[in-house]
């Protein structure tokens, strides 16, 4: 389909998802949320696209927030409470696509920008990116799961100290807290992100989908559940012809040829 607010391309297994409203530093409102959905469901549906990389147009910002025109309208509790749980579905939504999702954070990631690339499965931030949950100083707090994502992530302290103060922090400082998993030279992000992506689109997908599927799936429950959901996967993982060839192709000292089934 045709989009005003985002672009979609594919090069060769790889999608690139760009939010592309540079001239509000890539906010997101209701038409942006409503394409991105879209471009999800495109991506999940071809079987072609084997990892995803998520960025924002221009040089300033990845996403740097929600729309504040649309939430200074909210006129209820209620309207904010279905707000935010769009949002959140949105972001379950991306967190949960079976296949690897690489966040190019190229400049302010603030607010519902920040939610958005920490459902990511990886984050590779240029050296120039600035991270925050800002909502505090609109009177609000994050609305996107970013209180639980960031608290998952970086811990409870440093969760709290950004969304108490609603201060940005570096690259730098986003690596050291766990935030992001990788800085590199702003010039170098997107090529970075690519060679990424090109690897893991050369890995078996359903193998792929299940260590996604165990690790998250894994993060809230005791350990021996976990396991359990860790088994439970590896035998779908062994069930594949790819688990056939990958292993056919260790022993003849050969590349892998996955064809995600």
């Amino acid at each position: 389909m045709g989009y005003e607010n985002i672009l979609l391309e594919r090069e060769g297994a790889v999608a690139i998802l760009t939010i592309n409203r540079p001239q509000v530093l890539n906010a997101l409102n209701a038409a942006t949320l409503r394409e991105f959905d879209c471009a999800l469901d495109e991506v999940a549906a071809d079987d072609g696209v084997r990892a995803l990389v998520i960025t924002g147009a221009g040089e300033k910002a990845f996403v740097a927030g929600a729309d504040i025109n649309e939430l200074r309208a909210m006129r209820s509790g209620a309207d904010a409470v279905r707000f935010a749980q769009r949002g959140q579905a949105l972001l379950f939504k991306l967190e949960r696509l079976e296949k690897p999702v690489i966040m190019a954070i190229n400049g302010f990631a603030l607010g519902g920008g920040c939610e958005m690339a920490m459902a990511g499965d990886i984050r590779i931030a240029a050296d120039t990116a600035r991270l925050g949950q800002p909502e505090i100083n609109l009177g609000l707090i994050p609305g996107y799961g970013g209180t639980q994502r960031l608290a998952r992530l970086a811990g409870r302290g440093a969760a709290k100290l950004l969304a108490y103060t609603g201060d940005m922090i570096g690259a730098a400082e986003a690596l050291r807290v766990g935030l992001v998993d990788r800085v590199v030279p702003a010039a170098d992000l997107m090529r970075e992100a690519r060679a990424l992506a090109d690897k893991l689109a050369g890995k078996a997908p359903v193998a792929l989908a299940m260590a996604k599927r165990s690790i998250d799936g894994g993060l809230d429950v005791d350990l021996e559940s976990g396991c359990a959901l860790e088994a439970a996967c590896f035998g779908v993982s062994c069930a594949t012809e790819d688990r056939v060839e990958g292993t056919a192709a260790f022993l003849e000292k050969r590349a892998a040829k996955f064809k995600g089934r």
